[in-house]
């Protein structure tokens, strides 16, 4: 992607605005719109002014999705997790609801956060839903939900092998009371969600992250991490 060109009287002008809208930000007094247009013109002077950016995951429980959606809202993208917000409604999985009725309580926040998603690429704002989307199917959807915004929409598929993500499933599984991203999860259970899980095909453009950033982000047209 060219940059495009600024002269440094509008660097300068656009610099001093983004300085008010920070301070206001500090302050509590941002106006409704004002991190829309914070968002722009840091795109703007990183000359990245193009379409908002929609990041989409496809990968199975411990194949690092939310280290990955974390550094990119390090960079200024929008985070949602649906996992996180299961949990701040309902409480914990398997404690405070059975653990069969997660997809029925999670589809309405699902439905939710599709909505804010929308929204916030509307507004020019780069997002990153931190969930999996185990099937060509739901990708299919929450792609077109990018499209329609007149996003950009990258799909990140994480493999990984059992053995390395059960090793972090295992870790995770300590922290399960007070983390809503550690779900807990058995050996069987990753074995199952496994056999139900879709890569994605060749019809399905995608990169694909094996522990280094960089090609993610080059996808995304940084340069490299933090």
């Amino acid at each position: 992607m060219t940059p495009l060109a600024l002269d440094d009287t509008l660097v300068h002008i656009a610099e001093n605005r983004l300085g008010i809208l920070l301070r206001a930000q500090l302050l509590g007094t941002l106006p409704t719109d004002g991190q829309t247009e914070i968002t722009r013109i840091m795109r703007t002077l990183s000359g990245r002014p193009g379409p908002a950016r929609l990041v989409l995951m496809a990968g199975l429980q411990g194949s690092r999705k939310t280290t990955i959606a974390r550094a990119l809202e390090s960079l200024g993208f929008l985070r949602f997790s649906p996992d996180e917000r299961v949990f701040e409604t309902h409480g914990h999985y398997g404690r405070d609801f059975p653990r069969g009725e997660y997809r029925i309580r999670e589809q309405p926040i699902l439905e939710e956060i599709a909505a804010e998603v929308r929204s916030a690429l509307d507004s020019g704002r780069d997002v990153v839903v931190d969930h999996g989307f185990w099937t060509a199917a739901e990708r299919k959807l929450w792609r077109a939900i990018g499209e329609e915004a007149g996003a950009a929409v990258t799909l990140v598929h994480l493999p990984g092998t059992h053995e390395e993500r059960w090793e972090r499933i295992k870790e995770r599984n300590q922290q399960t009371y007070d983390n809503p991203n550690a779900m807990w999860f058995s050996e069987d259970d990753l074995r199952r969600h496994a056999a139900r899980f879709e890569p994605p095909g060749p019809d399905e453009p995608h990169v694909t992250y094996t522990g280094d950033l960089d090609p993610v982000l080059r996808a995304l047209d940084y340069s490299s991490a933090p």
